[in-house]
């Protein structure tokens, strides 16, 4: 039996994660920096500090593969990101590493890609095009997972996440929702799969005004249940609540985009007036 180990497990995706992996996975490890606060007695929890080499080793001891949820999950200060994302990424993957474990999957995040416009589609393959200091720190992520899974043999997986959650909460999330089953299909794919070298994800349910072509994760599998036009009218309520944001609502990323935003406004559509 695998054991697998969950960094950021008292967050939001690791709190929704948890209860559905442990029928999969009973031999599943969380870690955050504090124990989850419904940690059940069944359960079992090591606290690490991402940003300390010699922790992150620790809680790798005897694992086989790594969902790696862990790290500052919003817009932040720089310094914020460097410990968590950038240091504490590197670590994961080094620990990892020395501890010889198979598969790491890696909590990717579309603010990777954030400053495509959304009308174009794109692949796992276009050039990176943060939205913010933490779509950086994602892509940073991406590229120490293609060193590792080259240089040493790691099977990596990065998933760029969309939206995760119940439903689609606005127009945005309508091409990007993820429901919480689908990311564990993506998941298991990660851990599971004889072909995973080195691969990129989007996670995203099956939606059909998606942005992104996820064609390789259809290839190794990836079914998804989750179909964001369901909600369309609970998202457009929603959505008609939001004011305007000719920034955000141009680029895939959202307010990740607009948030500081002092670039050149020449290069956005309004198509509200159109």
């Amino acid at each position: 039996m695998p054991r697998i180990l969950m960094t950021g497990a008292a967050g939001g995706i690791g709190t929704s994660l948890r209860k559905l992996l442990r029928p999969i996975y009973p031999d599943l490890l969380l870690s955050d920096l504090k124990a989850p606060a419904d940690l059940g007695k069944d359960e079992k929890f090591k606290a690490a500090d991402l940003a300390d080499l010699a922790q992150v080793e620790a809680i790798c001891e005897g694992v086989d593969g790594i969902l790696h949820f862990g790290g500052y999950s919003v817009e932040g200060p720089w310094d914020s990101i460097l410990q968590s994302n950038i240091i504490g990424g590197y670590n994961l993957f080094e620990a990892a590493r020395k501890k010889g474990v198979k598969r790491v999957i890696f909590a990717s995040s579309n603010h990777a890609v954030g400053f495509y416009p959304r009308h174009h589609r794109i692949g796992t393959d276009v050039t990176a095009r943060p939205d913010s200091r933490y779509g950086v720190s994602k892509v940073f992520g991406e590229a120490v997972g293609a060193l590792y899974a080259d240089k040493h043999g790691l099977g990596v997986t990065c998933i760029r996440i969309g939206n995760f959650g119940e439903m689609p909460l606005d127009h945005r999330r309508l091409s990007i929702w993820l429901k919480p089953e689908d990311l564990v299909q993506l998941c298991r794919i990660g851990l599971e799969h004889p072909a995973i070298h080195f691969e990129i994800f989007y996670g995203a349910s099956y939606n059909e005004r998606a942005w992104w072509d996820n064609h390789r994760a259809y290839e190794l599998g990836y079914r998804p249940t989750g179909r964001g036009e369901d909600f369309r009218e609970h998202a457009m309520a929603e959505q008609a609540r939001l004011k305007p944001d000719p920034v955000g609502d141009h680029y895939q990323g959202g307010t990740f985009c607009s948030l500081e935003f002092d670039g050149n406004k020449d290069r956005i559509v309004d198509w509200s007036k159109r």
